[in-house]
């Protein structure tokens, strides 16, 4: 028995209606999407430390157990089985990579993306999406689905022809957001205060793009980084006996940057 089979015998025994795990059996596909999302950040968490090869595949299983659990869900209800996911994901990826599984030539990643996004679009034609847009997961975070957005747009021609583009666009959100945030009385609830912040992260992740970083990532990377800083900031201060609350801005910055000097 391989390890999927394993798996599978597992997932199904505790579903088992009669012997099974009170928790496992009466969970819905509502009840499964926090999970889903839970063990998805914990993976993308032991990506950043591939050293730690146990926690990668403990993470990877993670996720895994919840494709079978789906799956095995949808085998008690008569609607399909993992052998079925598996299979339609291979189908797709063979007839996705015609350059690979046939005679189309392709010689950069970008002339894949192309042929990839145009194989889409012919797949969905007899589907609701009728805009080189459709497809991009409404549930994504904000950051990462600003950029998805962008690259589909990109994908039909719709882009800037490099990162001075989105520069010149980022200076001006900037100022008609100062513009906007100077006539505001309370910016708390001026929606165009917050129409005008969007722009200018819609505007900032597309620069990232083209600079082809991650937004979220690099996001996450300096809200770590601000983290790390300031609980050395609070450590120093409390060496020394002073609260955070008591200091002075100016005290603090001078903690902040010993904070930063530290680091290099």
């Amino acid at each position: 028995m391989n390890g999927i089979e394993r798996l599978h015998e597992i997932m199904t025994r505790l579903r088992d209606p009669e012997k099974g795990c009170p928790w496992d059996k009466v969970q819905t596909l509502e009840t499964l999407k926090p999970c889903v999302l839970e063990e998805t950040y914990e993976l993308l968490a032991a990506m950043d430390h591939p050293e730690d090869a146990a926690n990668h595949v403990e993470e990877l299983g993670d996720v895994l157990l919840q494709v079978m659990f789906q799956c095995v869900m949808a085998e008690q209800e008569g609607r399909f089985s993992f052998d079925d996911v598996a299979n339609a994901i291979s189908d797709k990826l063979v007839r996705r990579h015609p350059h690979v599984f046939g005679d189309v030539v392709a010689g950069d990643p970008a002339t894949v993306l192309r042929n990839w996004e145009q194989i889409k679009q012919q797949e969905h034609r007899k589907e609701s999406r009728h805009s080189a847009l459709d497809g991009v997961p409404s549930a994504l975070p904000a950051l990462l689905k600003a950029q998805r957005t962008q690259e589909k747009a990109a994908r039909v021609g719709f882009d800037w022809k490099d990162a001075s583009g989105p520069i010149d666009k980022i200076h001006e959100e900037l100022r008609e957001l100062e513009e906007a945030v100077s006539a505001s009385s309370d910016t708390s609830l001026d929606p165009h205060v917050k129409e005008e912040l969007g722009d200018l992260v819609f505007a900032v992740a597309n620069l990232a793009r083209h600079l082809k970083c991650d937004a979220e990532s690099a996001t996450a990377g300096t809200t770590a980084k601000f983290a790390r800083r300031f609980r050395a900031v609070e450590a120093a201060a409390k060496a020394s006996g002073r609260d955070l609350k008591n200091m002075t801005l100016a005290e603090m910055d001078a903690l902040w940057e010993e904070a930063k000097r530290a680091e290099r």
